[in-house]
């Protein structure tokens, strides 16, 4: 037991997208700044989390996709994926395996691994949102995974009803409202001026999503800029989905400058009179920007029916959840269309009272989820590594 102690902490990360990359990254960098031993991480991540010392095993371009219509042609390319990352997991012997988001993908390698008769710990970072959906996935997680890092404190006793020890450290969106800075700069670097009405788009960061999306982004622009004179537009994108973006977006009806990198995305946040993002965490971003936002979704009409035969909660936004209440405006599936958004939008950027009642809004959603609080990464860190320490004290 000696010997192990000594040796370094041996950890292997599994994400399948973009946002569970930049949790990945930001777990490592707390990890590494608490732990009193050395670390070592292999496993699955994108740039955010090869920036923190990852070298990925294959990139996560093929697992980023959502829906059944994008996932089925792509399927034997992740099941292959699937088979080597369980595979990693089983020759390397981490200390712990740690599943980030994206269960569709971590949680059958997290299954692979313990049906291969391994006593490794396995971590879920960000559970599935039971619930919203299919809460029987709490106790079947119970059967493999060993402890859950919970972003939401609702979420505890859902798993712990099932002894799946649970801990709540908080959202870890969070943190990165310090990186909501440069604003001024940006807009005097694309030559907007301070006065111009400047419009976020925002239409995902995966394919399955830009691709129904930003279509109907681009009309409800177009009905904008007739009533907002002046109308400018940020897009900021990420590198997998950056030449779609730019073949959808060509003849853009208003001024658009399409971005690439955190730093101008979180720029384009500071810089922003108003927002029109598609659900996801980046809603939550903007709420911590204080950016007043309309939420648009659209799934593929296969995944759509699956999807409302499953999901029993009023709203997809985590601002709407937590104040349990449509503080920002969703336009989703049949009312995701431009003649409904646009009105709002037009609302949000001329309208003071309206921006001021969401603003006020957003603020009350962001200290419910703990902003004044301990960054929840360093609070991740801090359960991982105690879990750990008791795991060996009882191995």
């Amino acid at each position: 037991m000696n010997a192990k102690s000594a040796a370094p902490l041996r950890l292997m990360l599994v994400c399948g997208e973009p946002s569970g990359d930049q949790l990945g990254a930001q777990l490592m960098a707390a990890l590494k700044d608490i732990s009193a031993e050395p670390i070592e991480f292999i496993g699955v991540g994108g740039p955010a989390m090869a920036a923190q010392g990852l070298r990925s095993i294959f990139p996560i371009d093929v697992t980023s996709v959502m829906g059944l219509r994008e996932i089925v042609p792509r399927l034997p390319e992740i099941l292959r994926r699937i088979h080597a990352a369980a595979d990693c997991a089983l020759a390397a012997s981490p200390d712990a395996v740690v599943c980030i988001d994206s269960p569709e993908f971590t949680h059958r390698v997290a299954k692979r691994v313990r049906r291969s008769g391994s006593s490794t710990v396995i971590i879920n970072y960000v559970a599935p949102q039971v619930w919203a959906s299919r809460a029987y996935r709490a106790k079947t997680m119970a059967r493999y995974f060993n402890l859950v890092l919970a972003l939401l404190p609702f979420e505890v006793p859902l798993f712990e009803k099932h002894r799946l020890p649970t801990r709540f450290v908080g959202h870890p969106a969070i943190e990165r409202k310090a990186r909501i800075q440069g604003g001024d700069a940006l807009r005097r670097r694309l030559h907007i001026g301070q006065g111009q009405p400047l419009l976020l788009i925002l239409p995902g960061s995966r394919v399955s999503e830009v691709r129904p999306l930003l279509p109907v982004f681009r009309k409800t622009v177009e009905m904008v800029g007739e009533a907002v004179p002046d109308l400018r537009c940020v897009l900021p994108v990420v590198p997998h989905v950056a030449n779609m973006v730019r073949d959808l977006a060509k003849d853009w009806p208003v001024p658009l400058h399409i971005l690439e990198g955190e730093p101008d995305k979180f720029a384009a946040f500071d810089a922003a009179d108003a927002a029109l993002a598609a659900s996801g965490t980046v809603t939550t971003e903007l709420a911590l920007a204080e950016v007043p936002m309309a939420v648009a979704y659209k799934l593929g009409w296969i995944t759509s029916l699956a999807a409302r035969a499953l999901i029993r909660i009023p709203y997809v936004s985590l601002v709407n959840l937590v104040l349990q209440r449509q503080a920002v405006p969703e336009f989703l599936q049949r009312r995701c269309r431009a003649d409904l958004i646009a009105p709002c939008i037009i609302r949000l950027l001329q309208d003071p009272d309206f921006r001021n009642r969401q603003q006020q809004d957003l603020r009350q959603a962001v200290h419910l989820l703990g902003v004044d609080e301990e960054p929840p990464s360093r609070r991740a860190a801090k359960a991982l590594l105690d879990f750990l320490r008791e795991h060996r004290l009882t191995a």
